[in-house]
């Protein structure tokens, strides 16, 4: 059978946001992307769209080799092995989110709602883990058993599901 694979990259960005999320968590590693290849060169999530304005977010595709954020990143890396037909599902969700992309917007109301165990369903708004954790959800793959908009970054990091892969700063990462 012929297996695919999906990387959860996990990264500690050292960004205001970051340190006020890992303050209340108390995680090294507060900020999720997917990409479906190793060399990481396409990472999907919901982040600042600019890098010198943290109050403009949505949906984004991150560049590890040119974001000054993520350059100086450290990372954790996994991978999830699947079959070729959820692969390419998961790759159809991602395809929707970015050939829509400027319709999406980044929901900070939704990370309040994960301090107060609240829910807030906001049409076209996620935070990174609430949309690594829907794209999979859509796509057939129930990793985590609590609902996206409650998912946090380092609920990917407690998978035994996930195979470990890397460990360091993301600028460093080589396949």
């Amino acid at each position: 059978m012929d297996k695919r694979r999906i990387y959860i990259v996990l990264t500690d960005t050292g960004t205001i946001l970051n340190r006020i999320i890992k303050f209340y968590t108390n995680k090294p590693y507060n900020h999720v992307s997917i990409s479906l290849d190793r060399e990481l060169d396409e990472l999907y999530s919901f982040a600042r769209k600019k890098y010198y304005n943290p109050l403009i977010g949505g949906f984004v595709k991150e560049d590890r080799n040119n974001n000054p954020i993520l350059m100086k990143s450290k990372c954790v890396i996994y991978c999830l092995e699947t079959d070729v037909e959820t692969y390419n599902r998961v790759l159809n969700n991602i395809k929707e989110f970015y050939n829509n992309k400027d319709k999406f917007k980044y929901n900070i109301l939704g990370l309040i709602g994960v301090i107060i165990k609240k829910e807030f369903k906001r049409k076209n708004k996620y935070f990174c883990s609430q949309f690594v954790a829907t794209v999979l959800k859509d796509s057939g793959i129930e990793l985590i058993s609590k609902k996206p908009c409650f998912t946090m970054p380092f609920d990917f990091a407690e998978l035994d599901s996930l195979s470990f892969i890397y460990e360091g700063l993301l600028s460093k990462y080589r396949v």
